[in-house]
């Protein structure tokens, strides 16, 4: 169903659509990868769900499937935020959890080993060595800080973003561990809400799916 707006501002956080890698699982940093049919349809009707909220600013990760979720759901003018791009992973990239953890002789945990517990790898990431947590981090706080600044003002913001990056940047907002992120699971064009509540940053709404 549609959300209904908040009397408080919010900042909603919108993940991209479905892509052939979120399906089979492979991880999906820097390769710029397209939304699927079904994720193209994911996306318009998340932007039907959003539809009743008025925002103030619009931002977007500036991988592609991040820019046409953000068009689809009607925001084709979004403004692209360096800062929202998904944690590159580096050798992880295009790998499953279970490759890895095959590699590793043990399971893979991206929250606590992190990415750079294989070496570059010119097939995965390009050879790039890949983010540390604290690195994504880092980026999801900034972000935070510019929202937050449109939301003292009164007015909403949306980010349309990726699942790794989105789940850090609730921990941002919350003020919390970046490792609290692999609590958050967060499936493909789901919505989330963060606002306050008695004087406290909060979560109000999580992993909503993009039904109307």
């Amino acid at each position: 169903m549609p959300l209904v707006p908040s009397k408080d501002p919010q900042l909603v956080l919108l993940r991209h659509g479905e892509t052939e890698w979120s399906v089979s699982g492979q991880h999906t940093g820097r390769t710029d990868i397209a939304l699927t049919p079904a994720g193209e349809e994911q996306a318009r009707t998340a932007g039907r769900a959003v539809a009743g909220i008025e925002f103030s600013a619009v931002y977007t990760s500036p991988l592609e499937r991040a820019r046409r979720t953000a068009a689809l759901a009607g925001h084709p003018d979004a403004v692209v935020d360096p800062d929202l791009a998904e944690w590159d992973y580096g050798p992880v990239d295009g790998r499953t959890s279970a490759d890895v953890g095959a590699l590793l002789g043990h399971e893979f945990q991206i929250f606590d080993d992190g990415v750079r517990v294989l070496p570059p790898d010119p097939e995965h990431g390009e050879g790039r060595p890949g983010e540390l947590l604290d690195d994504v981090a880092a980026r999801a706080r900034r972000f935070v800080e510019r929202a937050d600044a449109t939301l003292q003002d009164g007015g909403n913001v949306l980010a349309v973003a990726h699942g790794h990056l989105l789940r850090v940047l609730a921990t941002a907002w919350l003020g919390v561990d970046p490792r609290y992120g692999a609590r958050l699971e967060l499936g493909t064009a789901a919505i989330c809400q963060l606002g306050y509540g008695h004087d406290l940053r909060t979560i109000e709404g999580w992993n909503l799916p993009p039904h109307v």
